[in-house]
């Protein structure tokens, strides 16, 4: 089974975000996007209740009332983890912080409950502090 591995904070992806640089990892470079900051207050349409009532709906899902959650695998299948932090500001939900890895259905249904598809997402790499569009986070969480 093919899992993603990530740690990155989950952003609705603002029309303010344009091309940049490159970043190399694992040998391979990668496409980054440089976004304004101002851009990035505007959070998603949902608002933090909203996504964690959507997350509390996933089987073997965790989340406690401040925000905070862990989502892991069936006993019977292979394990997986993810941890994840809900932040909010002006009645809507502003990011979401994720670590861990999952199975790449797992995370669509994860992405689910900030209305994706619906609401474009951008990814910022925590330690490489740069925003990566969906197409190349995906890639990247699928290299090991």
């Amino acid at each position: 089974m093919s899992l993603y591995t990530f740690y990155i904070t989950l952003h609705a992806r603002p029309v303010e975000a344009t091309s940049a640089g490159t970043i190399e990892r694992s040998g391979r470079t990668y496409p980054t996007l440089a976004v304004p900051q101002p851009a990035l207050a505007k959070g998603f349409a949902v608002s933090f209740e909203q996504a964690a009532a959507a997350l509390a709906r996933l089987p073997r899902m965790f989340i406690e009332p401040d925000g905070s959650f862990v989502w892991t695998s069936a006993a019977a299948d292979a394990p997986w983890q993810v941890d994840g932090v809900l932040y909010d500001r002006d009645g809507h939900l502003l990011f979401v912080d994720l670590k861990g890895n999952c199975p790449p259905a797992e995370f669509d249904r994860l992405l689910a409950a900030v209305e994706w598809p619906a609401c474009p997402v951008l990814f910022q790499l925590t330690r490489e502090a740069v925003f990566v569009d969906e197409a190349t986070f995906r890639e990247m969480a699928a290299t090991r």
